[in-house]
């Protein structure tokens, strides 16, 4: 590697965040950009540990010492040469994945491990800079048409692979922009929208074709988009959230978590009326936490992204709470190296302050008479291991039960499964257990015509993995036009189990 004795001399160190007090005043990215000589540094990390288990760790298969070494040598082009190989997005994973790539990192055995994550980023800034990233359009075309339905990560890295394999694609949104959940779901303080803009310019000089405020199934009916494309990739993500069946959950104030994050985004957006996807007004009207006592149910990811935007808009006070016991503060013995740990996480928005409680059931939402939510019934919960099954079960701490004050709930439980009424049902598409696409590889197994990648055929997941199975679903979708296929396919197999199921 670049330097043998790197990981002995350098300590790792990620990019510097604005101030709390600065960053609660506006929606930029906590961030500050990386530089050229702390990544060469952090890159001089990378041990030469003979069997890079990284590349295991990342769902995408990035080939992370060679970048690394890469960046040591400050040879950009490439870096950036060996990154965009495996990933098409890295200004995406740089940003917002959790890097299980790390987790992996040999050197985080004993010691910190390589910042993966800030390297990635550093990267492709530096070739958004240099003027690295240029459109790559196909020197021939096949005369196949190909739609992609979603315009996620997943729709995106699709309807990019099968560009660059020559295929006319047109990438279908319902929104009025193209992003999915990247766009109208992560908030801007995490990751900038003109961020999204940059690569879309790209794309769109290669020959991709966007269409937006297209209601596929709808606008669109399912019999019209199987004659007009000779395949069809859905790429929709997990549109449905999991909803809570508690008292009063029909008080005004209780919210989805993505109805409020969406509007956020749209706001700093500058879009002047709230409306979702359909251009209609959102049913609950605009929802603000500014001045409210906010409770977000749920720990994860989404959950996280409530805390800091209710922070931002004034809220009184934050509190964040979880069903599940809190995690261990390092890395337990049940999810051993190189697997994802299950352990605490602190976000950004934690640390702008919020008030974090585990073991926590949600037992009634209590309004006024007007129907106005006013407080939170809620219960400690103790979880004990059964002795027959092996399997952590809840039960309600006596005399634990209390109400907190609460006028805006958000829920922040994941989602279930994609919206089957409408095109899928159209489509005459099966469902496995879950509620998801059923395919065969990607491949629908009703209609040969039909693909599948992303969270709707493998449920909600990250952007890494929307990402990764939106390039093996365009390989498959070339093989099935053209008998063979030259698109990259991942040589890598997975070994952290307990991640890839996430």
């Amino acid at each position: 590697m670049g330097k043998p004795t790197g990981f002995l001399e350098f300590e790792r160190e990620l990019p510097k965040k604005r101030s709390v007090e600065e960053r609660l005043k506006d929606y930029r990215e906590i961030e500050t950009a990386p530089t050229d000589s702390n990544s060469k540094q952090q890159a001089a990390r990378c041990m030469d540990c003979g069997i890079p288990f990284c590349h295991n760790g990342c769902p995408l298969g990035n080939i992370i010492p060679e970048f690394n070494d890469a960046v040591y040598d400050e040879n950009w082009g490439l870096a950036y040469e060996i990154l965009a190989s495996t990933n098409n997005f890295p200004e995406f994973t740089g940003r917002i994945c959790p890097a299980p790539c790390e987790a992996s990192c040999v050197l985080g055995i004993n010691k910190p491990p390589v910042a993966i994550e800030y390297i990635e980023k550093s990267i492709i800034e530096k070739a958004f800079e240099l003027g690295l990233v240029k459109p790559r359009i196909p020197k021939t075309r096949t005369g196949k048409k190909v739609a992609v339905v979603g315009s996620g990560p997943a729709g995106m890295a699709a309807a990019y692979q099968l560009n660059q394999a020559g295929h006319s694609v047109v990438l279908l949104e319902r929104a009025d922009k193209i992003g999915g959940l990247v766009r109208y779901g992560i908030p801007d303080f995490k990751l900038d929208k003109s961020i999204i803009d940059r690569r879309m310019a790209v794309m769109e000089a290669e020959g991709v074709e966007f269409r937006t405020g297209v209601n596929v199934g709808v606008d669109i009916k399912a019999e019209e988009l199987q004659n007009e494309f000779d395949a069809v990739l859905l790429t929709m993500g997990s549109t449905v959230p999991r909803d809570v069946k508690i008292a009063g959950r029909q008080f005004k104030g209780v919210h989805f978590a993505m109805e409020f994050l969406s509007q956020q985004n749209k706001r700093v957006a500058g879009i002047d009326r709230v409306v979702d996807h359909r251009g209609v007004a959102y049913a609950n009207g605009e929802i603000l936490a500014t001045d409210k006592h906010v409770v977000v149910i749920g720990g994860g990811d989404t959950g996280s992204d409530c805390v800091g935007t209710s922070g931002r808009h004034g809220a009184k006070s934050v509190t964040q709470i979880e069903l599940m016991p809190i995690p261990p503060k390092e890395r337990d013995a049940s999810t051993p190296w190189p697997n994802w740990p299950m352990m605490l996480r602190t976000s950004t928005s934690h640390e702008e302050g919020c008030d974090r409680h585990w073991s926590i059931n949600t037992k009634e939402f209590i309004g006024d008479e007007n129907g106005n939510l006013t407080a939170l019934k809620i219960v400690d919960l103790d979880w004990q291991k059964d002795p027959e099954t092996g399997r952590m079960q809840m039960r309600e701490v006596e005399g634990s039960e209390r109400t907190i004050p609460c006028d805006l709930a958000f829920l922040a439980a994941g989602f279930l499964h994609p919206q089957q009424e409408g095109l899928l049902s159209d489509l005459d598409l099966e469902f496995d257990e879950r509620g998801n696409i059923k395919t065969n590889g990607y491949q629908s197994t009703s209609n040969e015509k039909i693909f599948a990648a992303g969270d709707c055929r493998r449920g909600q997941s990250l952007v890494v993995w929307a990402i990764s199975e939106g390039r093996e679903a365009a390989r498959s979708v070339d093989e099935y036009l053209m008998g063979e296929s030259f698109l990259e396919a991942k040589a890598v197999s997975m070994l952290n189990p307990v991640f890839a199921h996430a």
